[in-house]
């Protein structure tokens, strides 16, 4: 059960099985045998149980939501400071200051809802704190995608304008070594995932799928594949300090997001939900500036909350420097007609998108590896829709996905190939007969 519990406030999710249902039949191209197998991701990058700071921080309990509401209460009644106040060294800076204000005004929103979550998955016994941390470490075998990117801009572009010609099949009969990755939209139409060779290394493709490993200078081949998208996540590269001195990928500035060409990929009314950082201003740009360009109209605000196997939050909530959540904004796509939002929204005939739901999960260990949306995002599509992930790092049974890294987590090291017939690995993210 990849949804473990969902209510008003919103939803908690297994992770971990929420990528496993993608590879519940799973074959091997080129075997001719035909064997095949269950692929399941490996366990222990979602066995998180140690939480990161003050212990008595990180608990979610009546007595912190208590506190909270009384904080809020006594932040109210404070005088305001005069704004020609000269700063003290101590003090905190206007970007500081957003942060605080921002964070003050979601947090009863974060520490409620969380609670309500936790607690009803404890009582299915879902959050058991059993297992053992991990460190934040990737397998040493994976290839460096973003650096074969970077190889493919020397090769030549295709341009055959021919819709089908920039689309190119998973075929066992013909092999994949010929693949070109970089500006061919790669399908797997099968029923089934797949394990495949790719760039001299084996990745594991979910069913139903379709990906394109390029950036912004070979996107082409994405924007003529001739498919309109209901639901589209984009996961940007933020620029952050922390990333930049871990080099762990290439930042982006905010203002090349605008390249991003969403009037070509989105179908009328689909849905676009934007990972943003905490900084205000990452914020701000996104509703005011982003989405307008665009032709989104924001609707909602969302929270990723992170806890641990035993239900507390991985960073105390009140942390000067990591929370223990993360926004997404949601909006509608209507391009750029002169409506206003009242008559838009009223001929739109789309589900309304509910106001600060949260999506609460043990995350994963590796950097960036986001929880899928699949499931929690159903409900405000329609029935087979078409979906597409921007800076991918990871496939989804039933998705286009795009990015330089959007094969990251699909190398076969992140994955336990069990021969169909076979028990299955002991240490699932579930307890027994959940």
């Amino acid at each position: 059960m990849s949804v473990v519990v969902e209510n008003t406030h919103g939803w908690l999710l297994d992770a971990c099985s929420l990528i496993d249902q993608d590879y519940v039949r799973c074959f091997r191209l080129q075997d001719e045998l035909k064997s095949e197998f269950v692929a399941r991701f490996k366990r222990q990058y979602f066995r998180i149980l140690k939480s990161y700071g003050d212990g008595k921080n990180n608990k979610i309990s009546n007595h912190n939501v208590q506190a909270v509401k009384q904080d809020v209460l006594q932040s109210q009644e404070r005088p305001p400071k005069c704004l020609f106040q000269k700063r003290k060294r101590s003090e905190l800076n206007q970007g500081e200051i957003d942060s605080k204000a921002f964070h003050e005004k979601m947090r009863c929103v974060i520490l409620e809802g969380t609670k309500s979550l936790v607690e009803s998955a404890t009582l299915l016994g879902y959050l058991h704190g059993r297992s053992d941390s991990v460190k934040d470490t990737e397998s040493c075998a994976q290839c460096n995608l973003a650096s074969l990117c970077d190889m493919a801009k020397e090769l030549p572009l295709v341009d055959d304008e021919d819709q089908e010609r920039c689309v190119q099949s998973l075929d066992a009969s013909d092999g994949t070594s010929h693949l070109d990755l970089f500006s061919r939209v790669t399908e797997n139409p099968a029923e089934h995932a797949a394990v495949t060779m790719l760039m001299g290394e084996d990745y594991v493709i979910p069913p139903r799928t379709a990906f394109l490993l390029s950036d912004f200078s070979r996107m082409e081949p994405l924007l003529r594949y001739g498919h309109k998208f209901d639901v589209i996540v984009v996961d940007p590269p933020w620029e952050n300090k922390s990333v930049k001195r871990s080099q762990r990928y290439t930042c982006l500035p905010s203002s090349q997001l605008k390249r991003l060409d969403i009037p070509r990929l989105a179908s009328p009314d689909s849905l676009v939900v934007t990972w943003v950082t905490n900084r205000p201003s990452h914020l701000r740009f996104v509703r005011h500036e982003l989405y307008p360009h665009w032709g989104v109209e924001p609707m909602a605000q969302w929270f990723w909350v992170k806890v641990t196997a035993d239900g507390e939050f991985v960073f105390p909530l009140d942390s000067p420097h990591k929370k223990p959540y993360e926004v997404l904004i949601l909006g509608r796509y209507r391009g750029h007609s002169r409506l206003s939002p009242s008559e838009r929204c009223a001929g739109a005939g789309t589900p309304t998108v509910q106001d600060q739901r949260l999506i609460v999960s043990i995350p994963s260990a590796l950097h960036s590896h986001k929880p899928s949306l699949a499931e929690v995002l159903k409900p405000y599509m329609k029935v087979g829709g078409e979906c597409l992930e921007l800076f991918a790092r990871s496939l989804q049974a039933g998705w286009t996905s795009w990015g330089n890294e959007v094969l990251r987590f699909q190398h076969s090291s992140y994955f336990t190939l069990t021969p169909a017939g076979q028990p299955l690995a002991t240490g699932s993210c579930l307890p027994p007969n959940f």
